[in-house]
C-alpha cells in the first residue's frame, strides 16, 4: 500500500525549484553538484512547507525531462534524500517526502514558537505582540461582571452576542458608514471570518482574487479549501494597488472573490488611498466579485500625521459587494481570538446558518471582555500603547537591520506590524532555514506568494525592540553569511543571549 497521501507532478515542482534564486557565486566559492542542489531545492521545498509530507514526487524520468538535467542527477540527489531521511520510496509504490525522525513537521503557515523555545530562539515569525496590560486583566474582570445572565442561558450565540453586535455596528456608524446590527457576525477571530466566507462564498475550484504578495496563513486557508488562487501584483514599495491590474484580472478571471489588505497591508505594510477604494469596489460590483476587505491592522497607524482614507466599505454601505472583516487580535492581542464580518443582512444570515456546522458560536466571556473594552476607554487606552511599542520596535529593528544588513532594501511603513525585505539576492528559504540554525525564526517570501514566487524576500515583524532587535539583526546577518558561503555549520552566535 503507498504511503504517500498527495502527489507533486514534475512540471510544478520544476515551477517550485526554479523560483530558488540564488546569488551568483563569487570568486573561489565552489557551487555544489547539480544533484546536490536539486536535493537542497527539494528539501527546502518541504522545509517551507510548499510540498507536503507524504507527497509523491515524479519519477526520476519525469522530473529529469521537466528540469532537462540527466536522469543520473536526478536519481543521485533522490538517493541523498533518501539518506538524509526527506525521501522514502517503495518499489511500486514511487517515492514520497518524508522528515527525518525527530525533527518537527514544517509548519505550513505561521504559527507561533512553543513558549519553551522563547529562550534560544528570537521569534520573528509570527506578527503578534504581548497583551497590553493593564488592560487585558481590567477587561477580563470587567467580562466576569457581566457573566452572570448570560450564565442561565445555553450559552450558545452563532451570530454573537447581542450586546457586542450591536456595539460593533455603532462603531462602524461613528466612522461614517451606518450598520446595523443585522449587517455584524462576531467570529473566533479574524481566520474564523476568512473561513465562513470562503466556504459560503466560495467553494472547491472557485477563483479567489489575492494581493501577490498577501497574508500567508489567509493564502494557506484558501488554498486548504480547495480555491484557485488568481494572484494580482502589488505595485512597488509603498505605492500599493494597481487598479487597471486589477480591473483587468476582475474582468477576465472573473473570481468569485477577491481578499485585500487595504489598511497597512500584510506584508509590506501599504496603506490604500481613497481613490484606489473607491475603484476596486467600483471594480468588483462590475464583475460581480465578492471583495473581502481585511480591516485587522486599521488601528495601527504608527505616525500622528496619517490620515486614514475612508473604510473600504465606506464605498458600499449596504455591503452588497464588500464584506468587511475585523479582529481585536492584531490592535489588542493575539490571545483574544475576536473577530466580526460586517456584511449585507442576506449574507450575514447565510454565514450564521453555515456556521451551525462548524462551532456554533464564539466564546461568551472573550466576547464580554472585548464589548467592556469597547464600551469604555478601555479600547483606545490599550490600542495607544501597542502603538507605541509597534513603532518603537519598528524604529529599533529598522536601525538594527540597516546596520547589520545594508545590503537588504526595504522601505519603513508608516503603520501595521511588518517590515517586507528584499534580501541582497539570497534566497528566503534558505535564510529562513539558516536561521533556524543560528537562533532566529524568520518567515521566507515565498509563503506569502502563489507558486514559488517572492524567493528574494523575508518578513521581519515589529514583535521585538531594543537589545532583543539588535541580537536579531545580528543572527540574520550570520544567517546571510551562511547562504552566501554555502555553509551549514561554524556559524557562531551569542547563545548566551535570551529573547
Amino acid at each position: 500500500m503507498a504511503q504517500w497521501t498527495s502527489a507533486v507532478g514534475a512540471a510544478q515542482l520544476a515551477r517550485l525549484l526554479s523560483s530558488q534564486q540564488d546569488r551568483p557565486a563569487g570568486p573561489g566559492t565552489r557551487r555544489p553538484p547539480a544533484y546536490r542542489a536539486l536535493a537542497d531545492g527539494i528539501r527546502l521545498l518541504v522545509f517551507e512547507g510548499r510540498v507536503p509530507v507524504a507527497a509523491r514526487l515524479p519519477a526520476e524520468r519525469e522530473l529529469a525531462l521537466a528540469l532537462s538535467v540527466s536522469r543520473t542527477t536526478v536519481a543521485a540527489a533522490y538517493e541523498a534524500l533518501r539518506s538524509e531521511g526527506f525521501l522514502e520510496s517503495r518499489r511500486g509504490a514511487g517515492s514520497w517526502t518524508a522528515v527525518p525522525a525527530g525533527n518537527p513537521l514544517p509548519a505550513r503557515g505561521l504559527e507561533p514558537l512553543p513558549p519553551e523555545a522563547l529562550g534560544s530562539v528570537i521569534d520573528l515569525g509570527c506578527a503578534a505582540l504581548p497583551a497590553p496590560e493593564p488592560w487585558l486583566t481590567r477587561a477580563v474582570q470587567g467580562a466576569l461582571e457581566e457573566l452572570p445572565p448570560y450564565a442561565h442561558t445555553h450559552g450558545d450565540y452563532p451570530a454573537g452576542l447581542p450586546a457586542l453586535r450591536a456595539m460593533i455596528a455603532d462603531r462602524y456608524t461613528v466612522r461614517g458608514i451606518p450598520t446595523m446590527p443585522e449587517q455584524i457576525m462576531v467570529t473566533t477571530g479574524a481566520m474564523g471570518a476568512m473561513d465562513a466566507i470562503c466556504h459560503l462564498f466560495g467553494g472547491r475550484g472557485e477563483r479567489i482574487a489575492v494581493e501577490s504578495p498577501s497574508y500567508a496563513n489567509i493564502l494557506q486557508l484558501m488554498r486548504e479549501a480547495g480555491a484557485r488562487l488568481v494572484p494580482v501584483a502589488m505595485a512597488e514599495g509603498l505605492t500599493g494597488w494597481d487598479l487597471d491590474r486589477w480591473r483587468q484580472v476582475l474582468r477576465e478571471a472573473a473570481p468569485r472573490i477577491a481578499y485585500v489588505v487595504a489598511d497597512f497591508h500584510n506584508p509590506t505594510g501599504a496603506l490604500a488611498d481613497e481613490d484606489q477604494r473607491r475603484r476596486l469596489v467600483d471594480a468588483a460590483r462590475s464583475a460581480g466579485t465578492v471583495l473581502v476587505a481585511d480591516e485587522t491592522m486599521t488601528e495601527l497607524w504608527l505616525e500622528p500625521d496619517v490620515e486614514m482614507p475612508p473604510p473600504v466599505c465606506a464605498f458600499d454601505p449596504a455591503g452588497s459587494t464588500v464584506v468587511t472583516v475585523g479582529s481585536a487580535s492584531k490592535a489588542f492581542w493575539a490571545g483574544m481570538r475576536i473577530g466580526w464580518v460586517r456584511a449585507s443582512p442576506e449574507a450575514i444570515r447565510s454565514l450564521v446558518a453555515a456556521r451551525a456546522y462548524a462551532d456554533l458560536g464564539t466564546p461568551v466571556l472573550e466576547q464580554l471582555a472585548v464589548n467592556w473594552l469597547f464600551g469604555t476607554d478601555g479600547w483606545e487606552q490599550a490600542v495607544q500603547v501597542r502603538r507605541a511599542q509597534a513603532r518603537e520596535n519598528r524604529d529599533a529593528l529598522v536601525a538594527a537591520v540597516r546596520r547589520e544588513l545594508p545590503g537588504w532594501e526595504f522601505e519603513v511603513p508608516r503603520g501595521g506590524l511588518t517590515l517586507w525585505v528584499r534580501a541582497g539576492g539570497l534566497s528566503g528559504s534558505r535564510l529562513a532555514e539558516a536561521g533556524e540554525r543560528v537562533g532566529v525564526r524568520v518567515p521566507s517570501g515565498p509563503r506569502f506568494g502563489v507558486d514559488g514566487a517572492f524567493e528574494g524576500y523575508v518578513r521581519l515583524p515589529f514583535t521585538v525592540g531594543g537589545a532583543v532587535a539588535e541580537e536579531a539583526a545580528v543572527r540574520l546577518a550570520a544567517a546571510a553569511r551562511v547562504v552566501e558561503s554555502g555553509g551549514t555549520t561554524g556559524v557562531e552566535v551569542s547563545r548566551a543571549f535570551v529573547a
